[in-house]
C-alpha cells in the first residue's frame, strides 16, 4: 500500500508546483530575460563590464557572442532564442552563421528590443541597421561631433570631440523620475532623426554650438549636421511597441565614462561621477520595458444597471464600459493612473467620444447613451503617450432599432395628430347627423 500512496504524494506536489509555476508566470514581467550580446572584440566585455553588470543585477541573462561567430543565430526551430539584443560591434563588416542585416530587422519586427551602439568606425551594415530604425548617420565615415563651447574640461586642449551634453528629453517614463544632474560624456558620431517620424525620439541632443565634421581636417564645406539637429542618442517604439535604443558613441556604455568625473567647459561646478551610468541604467530599464509598459485587461460593457455583457443594444440604451490598465514597475503590475485614455463608440466615424475616469486603482470607467443609429458598432481604445506601449483595444457589438411592440402606446409629440384625426371624425359624425335630420 506504500507504493500508491507514494504516488499520490508525488503527484499532488507536481500539480502545486504547476500552480505555482503559473501563478508565477502571470505575475511576470512583459518581456523575457534572454540577452544576446553581440561584441567585436572580447575586450568589450571587461570595458563595459559595469554596464553589463547592471543588466545581469536586473535579472537578464546575457549571452556575449562575436559578431563574427559562424554558429551565430537568432533563432532556431522557428522559436527565437532571445528576447533582446545588444549590439556592441560598430565596425563588423558581416555578422557570421545565419544573422544579417535582414534577420535582426525582422527579430525588431517580431517584437524583440535592441540596443545598438556605434563609433567613428561604424560600418555600412551597423549604418544601414540604423536607417532601417529611423535614423542616419552622417555619410562622413571620418565624421565625428564637435562642440567648442559645451565639452568636457578634460578636452580643452583636444579637439573638443568629448561632450558633454545636457540636452535630456523630458519624459520621466524613458530617463526615471529622478533627475539626471550631471552632464552625461559622449564622444562619436552624429546622426540626424526625420521630423515626420513620429516613432523616433532624440533623448540625447547635441547644443546649437555643435556640429558634425572630421575633427583630424579644416572645413571644405559646412557640415551636414550642425546644432541641436544632431542626436546624440535616440530611441525609437514600432508600432509592435519594439523598442530600439541607437546610441553615436560605444563608449557612452564604458566603465570610464560611467565612472569617470565631469566638468562642462566654463562651469565651476565638477561633478564627481558624470550622468552615464544613471543615463544608461534608466533607458535600458526603459528599452527592456522595465518601465512604461502597459496592459489592458478586463474590458467590459453592460447595460446600465446590469452586470451581463448583451450580445446586442438598442439605440438609446444606457450602458456602461470600462477597463483595467496597469503599468509594470519592474517588479510587479501597478494600477495606472492617468486623465486621458478615451473610449471611441465606432461606425465608420466615432459617434460617441468619452474620457474614461479611473479609480486609481486600475480600473477606467464611462457610461453614455447608446446614438440613435442602427448598425454594427465598436468599442475602441487607441492609447498613445509618449514613453509608454501603445494600447489598441477593440470589441465590436451591433445595435439594433425599436422593434413594433417597443415604441410608446401614444408619443407626446404626435398629439396634435391625434387631436386633428378624432375632430376630423367628430366633424364627421356632427354634419351627418344634421344632413339626414335637418327639415
Amino acid at each position: 500500500m506504500a507504493a500508491p500512496r507514494h504516488h499520490h504524494l508525488a503527484l499532488a506536489v507536481a500539480l502545486a508546483l504547476l500552480v505555482v509555476t503559473a501563478a508565477a508566470a502571470d505575475e511576470g514581467g512583459p518581456r523575457g530575460r534572454r540577452v544576446l550580446v553581440l561584441v567585436d572584440d572580447l575586450a568589450v566585455r571587461s570595458s563595459h563590464s559595469a554596464f553589463f553588470a547592471s543588466l545581469q543585477g536586473r535579472g537578464f541573462d546575457l549571452d556575449f557572442r562575436l559578431a563574427d561567430d559562424p554558429k551565430l543565430s537568432l533563432h532556431r526551430y522557428g522559436q527565437y532564442l532571445y528576447d533582446g539584443l545588444v549590439l556592441f560591434a560598430p565596425s563588423t563588416p558581416r555578422f557570421g552563421g545565419s544573422v544579417d542585416q535582414n534577420s535582426i530587422l525582422e527579430f525588431i519586427d517580431a517584437g524583440h528590443d535592441m540596443i545598438l551602439a556605434a563609433d567613428s568606425s561604424a560600418s555600412d551594415l551597423i549604418r544601414g541597421i540604423a536607417t532601417e530604425c529611423g535614423v542616419d548617420f552622417d555619410e562622413d565615415p571620418e565624421a565625428m561631433v564637435i562642440d567648442h563651447i559645451n565639452y568636457a574640461a578634460t578636452d580643452a586642449e583636444g579637439d573638443h570631440t568629448l561632450i558633454a551634453g545636457d540636452d535630456l528629453i523630458q519624459s520621466d517614463v524613458i530617463l526615471g523620475s529622478k533627475k539626471i544632474e550631471a552632464p552625461v560624456l559622449f564622444r562619436g558620431i552624429g546622426h540626424g532623426v526625420n521630423p515626420s517620424n513620429s516613432l523616433v525620439l532624440k533623448v540625447l541632443s547635441a547644443s546649437p554650438s555643435a556640429y558634425s565634421a572630421n575633427p583630424k581636417s579644416k572645413l571644405a564645406s559646412p557640415p551636414s549636421l550642425t546644432g541641436s539637429a544632431i542626436s546624440l542618442v535616440s530611441v525609437m517604439q514600432a508600432r509592435n511597441n519594439a523598442r530600439v535604443l541607437i546610441s553615436g558613441s560605444l563608449d557612452l556604455f564604458s566603465n570610464r565614462f560611467l565612472k569617470s568625473g565631469v566638468q562642462k567647459a566654463g562651469s565651476k561646478i565638477r561633478h564627481e561621477k558624470a550622468g552615464n551610468e544613471q543615463f544608461v541604467t534608466e533607458t535600458s530599464k526603459w528599452v527592456f520595458h522595465e518601465r512604461g509598459h502597459l496592459k489592458a485587461v478586463n474590458v467590459k460593457h453592460n447595460k446600465v444597471g446590469e452586470t451581463n455583457e448583451p450580445g446586442m443594444y438598442r439605440i438609446n440604451d444606457d450602458l456602461e464600459y470600462s477597463v483595467e490598465i496597469y503599468e509594470w514597475s519592474g517588479t510587479s503590475w501597478k494600477p495606472y493612473v492617468a486623465d486621458d485614455v478615451q473610449v471611441q463608440f465606432y461606425m465608420m466615424s466615432p459617434y460617441v467620444l468619452k474620457t474614461l475616469s479611473t479609480d486609481k486603482k486600475g480600473v477606467f470607467s464611462t457610461s453614455f447613451k447608446v446614438p440613435d443609429v442602427y448598425g454594427v458598432f465598436q468599442f475602441k481604445v487607441e492609447y498613445q503617450r509618449l514613453g509608454y506601449t501603445g494600447l489598441s483595444l477593440s470589441k465590436q457589438i451591433p445595435v439594433r432599432p425599436y422593434r413594433h411592440n417597443e415604441y410608446e402606446r401614444f408619443i407626446t409629440s404626435a398629439y396634435p395628430y391625434y387631436a386633428a384625426s378624432f375632430s376630423t371624425m367628430g366633424a364627421f359624425f356632427i354634419f351627418s347627423f344634421v344632413y339626414l335630420y335637418h327639415k
